[in-house]
Formats: structure tokens, sequence, C-alpha cells
């Protein structure tokens, strides 16, 4: 017998201030003494006006680790009692091993319970989700918290990338910024953490009844599009950090985020979110009419209007009113999107009893995909 799971308290935690457009280069560091040469376009086209950072503008080095972030967003969701399940996700762990989850834990210094980290990139915390959703329904935890958080500027700061830059001078004397796959991405990620409380009954004012969760992935058709820790090979597959030696680690800045980003553009609207909607649409009953508030995890405003055409071409639109984003302003935050969106709009007061949300998470990794539906009560 499973039980009806509720979303009651939404937190979020951004690390110092906003940083501007005009600021990004100089709190991230630039790459060989060098202005990035894609940095304006870049940030013309995702549509970021600002973002977070959790590193020391006098010193340039990280403030604090990505459990400690987590927590932060934890603690933020207040006195929520007794949780008997804590899961985590995030892209960049501050460690190998041991797991986000029991870090977390550690700077929490909450009792014994059950503690899970789940990885991936951008659905990290949406399988974070799904975990803790499905410890209430089935009656382990009468409490759960899951979060979502990165740490991007670990390895987006200019001085991770020295190395690559010495090593390849001479071929890149003539464009003295990285190869496009890597440079790009330094413009478009930051720092950030969310988290959620689930519970076994409504409380407060609002809450979110979490209907369901619905997961997959497109790895059976598609190549890795974004990836760290590891280099393509001649066969489009990937050599891991394991298989490199650790001059080629500085190199060849192995540990950066990377992206194919002609991959991304053919892609990632089809297998993230047409064909995947296409099923959740059968198999729920799902109707354009029912959805009050759709959050679509935005990578870039550039794919805006891609993700409306495709939703006209399923016949389900849904109109830009309906929408809700806070990319403009807090950043794409990968896995702790989701969670610092929801956080923004559940606190804003406009989201009404008996009105229905769709959130989409699409993750480029390897084009997988996420939707999560749940319905506001009193």
């Amino acid at each position: 017998m499973t039980t009806d799971v509720f979303l009651t308290r939404t937190a979020a935690f951004l690390p110092f201030a906003p940083v501007s457009n005009e600021d990004i280069e100089d709190v991230l560091g630039r790459i060989g003494g060098k202005a990035s040469r894609a940095r304006r376009l870049i940030l013309r086209s995702n549509g970021i006006q600002s973002r977070h950072y959790a590193i020391d503008r006098a010193t340039g080095e990280l403030a604090m680790t990505n459990a400690q972030l987590t927590a932060s967003a934890i603690r933020a969701l207040g006195d929520v009692g007794r949780v008997d399940c804590l899961v985590t996700g995030t892209s960049l762990p501050d460690q190998l091993m041991p797991n986000h989850a029991v870090m977390v834990h550690g700077e929490l210094g909450w009792p014994r319970l059950e503690v899970v980290a789940c990885a991936g990139i951008c659905l990290a915390g949406a399988a974070a989700l799904k975990h803790a959703w499905l410890s209430v329904r089935a009656g382990d935890a009468r409490r759960a918290v899951a979060t979502g958080s990165e740490l991007a500027s670990a390895v987006m700061r200019g001085s991770r990338f020295e190395a690559e830059f010495e090593h390849k001078i001479e071929a890149l004397e003539a464009r003295p910024e990285l190869a496009f796959e890597k440079d790009f991405l330094r413009w478009m990620l930051s720092d950030g953490a969310g988290a959620v409380l689930l519970e076994n009954a409504p409380r407060g004012p609002l809450s979110l009844r979490v209907d369901w969760i619905d997961l997959s992935s497109a790895a059976h058709e598609l190549p890795a599009c974004m990836y760290a820790g590891a280099e393509k090979n001649a066969e489009g597959g990937l050599d891991g950090w394991a298989r490199k030696s650790p001059e080629e680690w500085r190199s060849e800045s192995t540990f950066a985020v990377k992206q194919d980003v002609r991959l991304l553009n053919e892609n990632i609207v089809r297998a993230t979110l047409a064909e995947p909607l296409a099923e959740v649409i059968e198999r729920r009953g799902l109707k354009p009419a029912d959805v009050d508030w759709f959050l679509p995890h935005l990578s870039s405003q550039y794919f805006v209007e891609s993700v409306s055409r495709a939703l006209e071409e399923l016949g389900f639109p849904i109109p830009r009113e309906r929408w809700f984003s806070n990319l403009a302003t807090k950043g794409n935050t990968g896995s702790a999107s989701p969670y610092i969106m929801l956080d923004e709009l559940f606190r804003s007061g406009r989201i009404k009893p008996g009105q229905k949300l769709l959130m989409f998470v699409p993750e480029s990794g390897r084009f997988s995909s996420g939707f999560i539906h749940m319905e506001a009560v009193a």
C-alpha cells in the first residue's frame, strides 16, 4: 500500500553576491592572461544576467565545499523535525570517495538515518527527488530531504586551464582561448544548492502533492555529449581519467567540463523533450489544459523557442504566461536549478490550491530526461 507524498518546504542557497556579465571574467579568472573571445557571444545567447560563485573575490579561491553548500540549503528549510532519509544529487562532488551524501550528513551532524547519493549531471537532483519520494510513498520514511547542488566554479576557474594553455600555446597563438567546447561552459554554469522536504501529510498554508516522477535515458542511441574526467577517443567513446596519466590530466584539462555543442543542438530537444514527453502524455493521460505552471530547466534562453515549438508539434502547447524560469537571475546551476526555480515560485505566493505543476529537467550528459508532476493543496 502506498501513501500520498507532499512537498512541504523548499529552500535555496546561492553563495555571495550575484556576479554580473561584466564582472564574470574577473571572478573566474582569465586563461593565459587573455580575455575570452567567446564570452560575449555566449552570454548574449544564453540570456543569463547574473549568477553566483562560491569564490572568495580577494583570493580567487573556493570559499566553501559542495557539501557545505548543500548543507546550507538544507538548513534554510528551517526546523524540519526528525528526517528519516537524506538524498543528494550533484554533478561534481568534492571527492571521488566517499559519496556526496555522507559528506553532507557529516556537515549537518544529524542523527543516524538513511543517506543516498545520486550521480549524474542536471538530472541528478531529479533522481534524488525520486528516491526520496519513493521512500516516503512506500512508508519507509515519514520525512525525507532531497537536494541538488553544484560547485561548478571548482573546475571553471581560469587557473585550472593554465597547464593546458602552456602545453598548447603554439597551436593557440591565433586563438588564445580554449577550444570552444570547454570555453563555452565557463560562461554557462555557476554555483548553488537547493533542498526540499517531503512528508506523508501536508503542512502549512500550501503543500505540493507529488503525483509522479518519470525519468528516462536515450543513451542506447546517442553518445556522450557533456562530460568531465574523460576525453573523447577516435571512436567517439570516452577514455576516463584512470586511463590517463597525471601529466595528461593537466595538459589536456581532463577534469574540465566539456560539451559537444553540435551534438547538443542536433538532439537535445528531440531526445529529452519531444520523444519522452510523447510517451508520458500517453501513459499519464496528460493534457496541456491541466498544466497551470510549466517549469523547464533551461541551460540557455537559446532553447526557449525550440522547446515551445516542440510542445506545439506534440499538440501540447503551453502559453508562455504559464512558464516559470529564473535562469536570467540565478544562472544555470545544473542539478540545483530545478530546486532553486521551484523555491522561488513556491515562496512567491503565485501558486494557488488546485493548480498543477509540470517540471521538465533535461540532461545533455548522454541525453536523459525527467518530468515531475505536482498539484498544490491547501
